[in-house]
Order: structure tokens, then C-alpha cells, then sequence
């Protein structure tokens, strides 16, 4: 969490945001009115935040990470656009530090080139889709980022992914898993294309797959950038 983000939940009348996203600020919340909801609710709670920014209140919507990568910056804003336009609050979008960021610093500096980022997650997009992506951006060396890699109902993706990855890239490709980065459990786990699937993978898992360039040392997972060292 940005300083700036802490301030706008501390000045905010009213917090608005995912259950367990709400539990983890809990702190910050005494005297606070909240409003939770669960899993695929984002519609229903971000529409509720326009509807009490629009009696006069200063609402905060949060979300993990940062709120305008896999946020609800976005659906907020296409909800506030649907209202008259005389009577549109005002919104500000807060970036906070997302988790790709995160987990890179825990990592090294894996990103320190050109990079993808994708979402496995077939909720809202189709399951081929994903896979194009995938495909794509892997045949262009791109170092890939993976977010919500696997769930409880999703497994096998994971595995398609590192299919598609060994067609174009090496067996012993650098892979880093982060679990809670930031948080009190954070841990990391160093890996290999080839073998990095075997290793624990959640939802708050952020998995990081280097490109051909991609080494480890020391621990530190690096992606050159290109400088002459």
C-alpha cells in the first residue's frame, strides 16, 4: 500500500471492497462504515459505491494490488459513466503497488525487460483466448507474468501454460513462484520451466516465467536489460 492510498481509505467515509480484501485493512477501519461482498459481486459492490457517491459521500472502492491492474478502477469508472452526466462524482484512481511489481522485487529483478502480464483466470475470458496470449507471447520472448495461475477448479491450465512455454524456450528457463507477496506469509520459490508446476500454486500465487535471457545468481532471479557489465 502507497502512503497515498493510506490517506484516501483514512479521509474515506465509506469503504467499499471485497471481503477478504477488507479484512486485510481491518486496522484502518474503526469507525469506518464498510460494504463487503464476495466473489463475483464486483458489479453489485462498485455500483453501490457510485450510488453513495452520488448522496455527496467520499467513498473509497479498494482493491489488491493496484486498482487499475485487475482492479475495479475500471468498472467503477464505465458505472459512473452510465450516470447522468450533471451528477457523475468525481473519481480518482490511486495506484497502489501491484503485485507483478511486488513479486519481481522478492524475486530480483526478473522485469528488467520487455514482459507480458496474464491473467489465467477464464471467469470473464475465454479459456483460447488465454491461450493465444500465451502462445503469443512466448514466440516473442516476452518474459511472462502470471496472474491467478491456478485454483482449486482450475488445474490444468498451469500445465498447458509450461507446454506452450517449453515449445519455445529452454527446459532450464528460470521460473519464480510468489505466494502473499508483501504479506505475512510471503515466500518464494526459484524453479525451472520444466519443473515448476510440481511446486506449490494457488490464487495468491504471482508466477514469473524469465525469458531466453533469464538467469539466476545468487538467489536473484535477472532478466538483462542489455548494458554491457
Amino acid at each position: 500500500m502507497t502512503p497515498r492510498a493510506r490517506q484516501a481509505i483514512e479521509d474515506a467515509e465509506i469503504i467499499v471492497g471485497y471481503d477478504t480484501y477488507l479484512d486485510l485493512i481491518k486496522a484502518l477501519l474503526p469507525a469506518k462504515t464498510t460494504i463487503g461482498t464476495g466473489m463475483m459481486q464486483e458489479i453489485d459492490r462498485c455500483q453501490a459505491a457510485v450510488d453513495k457517491a452520488m448522496t455527496g459521500k467520499q467513498v473509497a472502492v479498494i482493491s489488491s494490488g493496484d486498482p487499475g491492474i485487475y482492479g475495479m478502477a475500471g468498472l467503477v469508472l464505465e458505472l459512473v459513466g452510465k450516470q447522468p452526466a450533471a451528477r457523475q462524482p468525481e473519481v480518482e484512481v490511486i495506484p497502489g503497488i501491484s503485485a507483478v511489481g511486488a513479486a519481481a522485487s522478492i524475486l530480483g529483478a526478473p522485469l528488467m525487460h520487455d514482459f507480458a502480464v496474464i491473467s489465467l483466470s477464464d471467469l470473464l475470458t475465454p479459456w483460447e483466448v488465454i491461450k493465444k496470449r500465451v502462445e503469443m507471447a512466448v514466440a516473442g520472448d516476452f518474459v511472462i507474468a502470471i496472474y491467478n495461475p491456478k485454483s482449486t477448479r482450475r488445474t490444468s491450465q498451469i500445465e498447458t501454460v509450461r507446454e506452450i512455454a517449453l515449445k519455445h524456450r529452454q527446459a532450464d528457463t528460470p521460473v519464480g513462484i510468489v505466494h502473499h507477496a508483501t504479506r505475512t506469509k510471503e515466500d518464494m520459490t526459484l524453479s525451472t520451466l520444466d519443473n515448476f508446476t510440481k511446486e506449490h500454486i494457488d490464487m495468491f500465487s504471482l508466477v514469473i516465467i524469465g525469458n531466453s535471457q533469464t538467469y539466476t545468481a545468487n538467489g536473484k532471479m535477472i532478466t538483462p536489460r542489455g548494458y554491457h557489465v
